[in-house]
């Protein structure tokens, strides 16, 4: 049986994934010039005329390292404002159940690894970070609250790194798995010698492929109506040191490595403990070395498209 769905940010990483993953439903998909999610007006609009059954909460504004801790006004207010507006007319029209995706990121900056669920509100952030953290946390609060009081069946997510086809490959702007990505390519075509990296490389980083996330959070939609949040992650780690070898040796470039230890590392470690959606049915499918290599075909093949 069909739905009406509507994937909040269906260009994105996520949003894109998802919408495949729902292809034989009735998706509602809006452009960012079709409907702003940052006006309250245009959204209860949007959910007074469609109607959905079920919504994908995946629109964020998200970025690195960088983006992340020059524009945290941006950061806090945009997002606060697009899931605001998405769980509150949500719940005004109906909709039968709502997912929020969030970010690991929410989790405190010297967390015991792996990182659970109940580990949550602990601790003091990552300061890097800690103005889109803190939005994300307001959202799985937001959906709790909602079904505390209401009775609305909303629940929450966070994924580990997400990597894949769509992603943000820019180079001053993007993720560290993109970023290393477009970076070692260009140096391999131009033929330099070396490529600087940010930090020690020591930092350890656990990496889900974008097709198991989307599995993931149809199968969630599907199983899960509970209060709190949910991991998503394979609940295995690399250090940034091995992830860069890795993509190094997948693109082919022989050049040497050099780490700018002057730029900050960000969080110590950052692994999810994936033992609540394991138990619930859901593990993840596919290995680094092969999410890595099919980014990497996807980069090429979209690399005339591909923000510089």
């Amino acid at each position: 049986m069909t739905k009406k769905i509507f994937v909040a940010g269906h260009r994105g990483l996520v949003g894109s994934a998802i919408s495949e993953q729902l292809s034989d439903n009735h998706l509602i998909q809006k452009t960012r010039q079709e409907l702003n999610l940052q006006v309250q007006s245009d959204v209860q609009i949007f959910f007074e005329t469609e109607k959905p059954s079920e919504v994908y909460l995946a629109a964020a504004k998200v970025g690195g390292i960088l983006a992340n801790k020059t524009q945290k006004a941006d950061f806090i207010y945009e997002n606060l404002m697009i899931q605001n507006n998405i769980i509150h007319n949500a719940y005004k029209s109906g909709v039968e159940k709502l997912l929020f995706l969030g970010s690991s990121c929410i989790y405190p900056k010297n967390c015991p690894q792996p990182m659970s669920e109940s580990d949550l509100l602990t601790g003091k952030l990552e300061e890097t970070n800690d103005a889109y953290a803190i939005a994300k946390i307001a959202g799985i609060m937001t959906c709790d609250s909602y079904r505390e009081q209401y009775g609305s069946n909303f629940i929450s997510c966070m994924p580990t790194n997400l990597y894949g086809p769509r992603d943000n490959f820019h180079l001053e702007n993007s993720h560290v798995l993109p970023a290393m990505i477009h970076k070692f390519h260009l140096a391999k075509v131009q033929n330099e010698k070396e490529v600087t990296l940010w930090g020690t490389g020591s930092p350890k980083r656990e990496f889900l492929y974008v097709d198991d996330m989307a599995e993931a959070c149809v199968f969630l939609m599907e199983k899960y109506n509970e209060k709190g949040l949910v991991n998503i992650g394979t609940g295995q780690d690399v250090t940034i040191k091995e992830l860069a070898n890795s993509i190094r040796e997948i693109i082919g470039f022989t050049g040497e490595i050099i780490w700018d230890t002057s730029k900050p590392d960000g969080t110590p470690r950052k692994l999810l403990n994936v033992d609540k959606i394991n138990k619930l049915g859901w593990k993840a499918k596919t290995s680094l070395q092969d999410g890595i290599e099919k980014s990497y075909q996807w980069f090429l093949d979209n690399y005339q498209n591909i923000k510089k």
